[in-house]
């Protein structure tokens, strides 16, 4: 420790200089961290989606759920699977240990998902989703229309391909799903009579209306004026027109149109969910964030998309709403009110500080370390996958108080070593350099102790496992971090800013007692008050033990009594009203009565939008 005390007095504005350089790196760092409500508390998990139109519930369940489930239970690692099955759709999902590495955890199910696909019916469509965050919907973005022009299925064809591949083309977006209206397709109708007579099957017109839909190679054409000229095919149905003017081959020889034995028309697909806002039919598109993504910068770049795409000839008479739900409003709250934290946190150190100290120079050292010790820590936060959320500012909470204790120390020791010095003969004085150094070194040890034992009480956080461990282990990194630089700072900053600063100090002569002469009034206050406590507690030691033991014993008593929660209560601007119904309610009642909630929440005092 001499040689770093050494060091720091010999050359002050290198040492200054660099430090500054790491909390300028800090700064860096805090600009690039990803920004949340929590840390990423997503339990490692795979999800399977399995669409199978036409198939009941039951069905899908035995032909579908159960043979996934199967397939995906041995995957190594694996602690549970859960599995839901209804109408036309199942849902597997294959969750992993915590110390799990996702992707080859996905590449493991994505393999034997692969074998047994071959054993599920035809109209079965398996693949497991994206990957998004545990509080990956950060927005909710709905479409309406006033314009009598647009239609329903234009607005969701818009929304579908459109506007939902601009906001997977930004990076971070792990997916976006549309609900609402209708999807287009082309409707054919046929007419049985008319295909009878022509001597057509329905599979004959299903294959015929099939071919109008494919891609064939027709090859090229060899050495035409010295190049090869490419065949394309021209003959795919694009139109609702060119459709109905498709052949349909007779077995007689010849063919027909398609629009002579159909009904060609383009109508919606068969609806499995609804959406509106604020009572209106809507299209709503729910915007979900991959883990690590800056949610608010994220909304930043979606809205960017939205104005774009509100500016587009393809949204004439289309409103954008972007209010239906925004995340990052709610992150801005919380990590204001855990900055005001902070910030109180830090102005209550500055005033005791004033207090206590009441020497300019001293006071001056003591803050400079704060923000310094502050940033310098968080240089560290991006190499150990740290962010910006309300644990991380809970440990920097904490941490504010604690930060400066040992700046105190060392820049109290040292102020005191050098007035005492100034205070001897000129022929006994030491260089200001050799005081600091003894001074500082005097410390050293009982300081780096204390702050060791401090990080020692912090790192149980760091072992815990699970859930538990993903939430609480970045508020003790982020503490150890802040604490650890706060040290460094002391035995650094303070003995170089004190070669600076300290070496012009002078003693007056006075008749007061020598502690008086280096003690600042207001600890002479606080000692004033404090003798007449100190007294009474040495009086009567007996009784202040029976009290204090008689205290614990009742604060352990009422602490008993509370309740206890994972989370405390949070001030959300948002709220999720779920309505129950029978198994079975079909898609229309479900609507009615969920469209009969929306005025009685819109009528609540306070809100702003319903989203549906």
């Amino acid at each position: 420790m001499k040689r770093i005390f050494e060091f720091a007095t010999s050359n002050p504005k290198t040492v200054i200089a660099a430090f500054f350089l790491a909390a300028f790196a800090g700064y860096k760092a805090l600009q690039k961290l990803p920004v949340d409500i929590f840390p990423d508390i997503s339990v490692p998990r795979v999800t399977i989606q399995t669409e199978a139109g036409g198939l009941s519930a039951d069905e899908v369940e035995q032909l579908v759920t159960i043979p996934i489930e199967s397939a995906v239970n041995g995957v190594p690692g694996v602690s549970n699977i859960r599995a839901s099955s209804s109408g036309g759709l199942s849902f597997v999902w294959v969750d992993f240990d915590w110390d799990a590495d996702l992707s080859r955890a996905r590449f493991d199910v994505f393999e034997r998902l692969s074998r047994v696909k071959e054993t599920l019916p035809d109209e079965a469509h398996a693949e497991i989703t994206p990957l998004v965050s545990v509080t990956g919907e950060i927005m909710l973005i709905a479409l309406t229309t006033n314009d009598e022009s647009v239609s329903p299925l234009e607005m969701r064809e818009l929304a579908e391909y459109d506007l939902r591949t601009r906001l997977l083309g930004i990076p971070g977006i792990g997916e976006v799903a549309v609900i609402g209206a209708r999807l287009p397709e082309f409707r054919i109708a046929v007419d049985p009579e008319k295909a009878a007579q022509r001597g057509l099957s329905l599979p004959e017109i299903i294959d015929a209306a099939r071919s109008t839909q494919t891609y064939l190679s027709a090859g090229y054409i060899q050495n035409i004026a010295s190049r090869e000229v490419p065949v394309n095919q021209i003959a795919r149905a694009e139109t609702l027109e060119s459709l109905r003017k498709s052949p349909v081959p007779l077995a007689s020889g010849g063919s027909l149109r398609l629009g002579e034995i159909a009904d060609v028309d383009v109508k919606g697909v068969p609806r499995r969910g609804s959406a509106s806002f604020n009572g209106k039919e809507a299209v709503v598109l729910s915007v979900q964030k991959a883990p690590g993504g800056n949610t608010p910068e994220l909304t930043k770049k979606i809205e960017k998309v939205l104005a774009d795409f509100s500016c587009s000839p393809d949204a004439k008479g289309i409103t954008v709403h972007t209010d239906a739900y925004r995340q990052a409003d709610f992150i801005a709250k919380s990590i204001s009110g855990g900055s005001e934290v902070v910030r109180d946190a830090a102005i209550i150190v500055i005033v005791v500080l004033l207090i206590t100290l009441l020497e300019l120079r001293t006071i001056f050292i003591v803050l400079c370390t704060m923000p310094l010790s502050i940033l310098a820590g968080m240089a560290l936060f991006p190499s150990l996958g740290l962010g910006v959320n309300v644990m991380t500012i809970g440990g920097l909470a904490v941490v504010v108080g604690d930060i400066v204790d040992a700046a105190i120390i060392f820049t109290e020791v040292i102020r005191r070593k050098i007035s005492e010095n100034a205070a001897l003969p000129a022929e006994e004085r030491l260089s200001i350099s050799k005081v600091i150094i003894s001074a500082a070194n005097s410390v050293a040890p009982s300081v780096i102790f204390s702050t060791v034992t401090v990080i020692l009480v912090f790192t149980p956080l760091l072992t815990l496992s699970g859930l538990e461990g993903r939430f609480f282990r970045p508020l003790a990194l982020s503490y150890i971090c802040v604490f650890t630089a706060s040290l460094l700072c002391a035995i650094t900053i303070v003995p170089s800013l004190a070669r600076l600063l300290f070496a012009r100090i002078r003693t007056r002569k006075t008749n007061s007692s020598e502690n008086n002469v280096h003690t600042p009034i207001g600890v002479r206050i606080m000692k004033g008050i404090y003798r007449p406590l100190l007294s009474i507690t040495l009086r009567f030691p007996k009784t202040i033990i029976l009290l204090a033991f008689a205290a614990t014993a009742g604060s352990i008593y009422i602490a008993s009594s509370f309740g206890s929660n994972f989370l405390p209560p949070f001030r959300e601007d948002s709220y999720n009203v779920i309505l129950s119904m029978p198994p079975g309610t079909s898609l229309q009642e479900t609507e009615r009565i969920s469209e009969a909630a929306v005025p009685a929440l819109q009528a609540i005092d306070g809100v702003l939008s319903v989203t549906r």
